[in-house]
C-alpha cells in the first residue's frame, strides 16, 4: 500500500510537470535572483566581486572558491529586501490614511 501511494504521487508530479513550461522549470533552478546592478543598487560591489570570482575560478567555483562572496551577496539581498519592505509598508500606510480621509469626506457630504 505505501508503494501505491508513492506511485500515485509520482504520477501526479509528472502530470504537473508536463503542464509547466520548460522556461518556468529552468527559473526555479536558479539559486539567486539575476545579478543585474540596476535591480540591486545596494549590492553592486559584491555582485561585481562575485562575478569576477566566477570568471577567475571557472572550475573552483564548483568547489567553494566563491562561497564567501555568495554568502555576503545573499546577506546583502536580504538587507536590501528588508529596506524595500519597510519603504513599501510606509507607503501603504500613507495611502491607507489618504483613503480614510477621502472616505470621511464622502460620508460627510452625504
Amino acid at each position: 500500500r505505501p508503494f501505491q501511494r508513492f506511485r500515485a504521487s509520482l504520477s501526479l508530479s509528472q502530470s504537473l510537470r508536463s503542464t509547466i513550461p520548460n522556461q518556468e522549470l529552468k527559473k526555479k533552478k536558479e539559486m539567486h535572483p539575476p545579478l543585474t546592478p540596476h535591480r540591486h543598487p545596494m549590492c553592486v560591489e559584491i555582485i561585481e566581486e562575485f562575478q569576477k570570482c566566477h570568471l577567475d575560478h571557472p572550475i573552483g567555483k564548483f568547489f567553494g572558491d566563491c562561497t564567501e562572496l555568495k554568502v555576503k551577496l545573499l546577506h546583502c539581498f536580504r538587507q536590501e529586501k528588508a529596506v524595500k519592505r519597510k519603504v513599501n509598508f510606509e507607503q501603504s500606510k500613507k495611502l491607507q490614511e489618504r483613503l480614510k480621509a477621502i472616505r470621511k469626506e464622502e460620508n460627510a457630504e452625504t
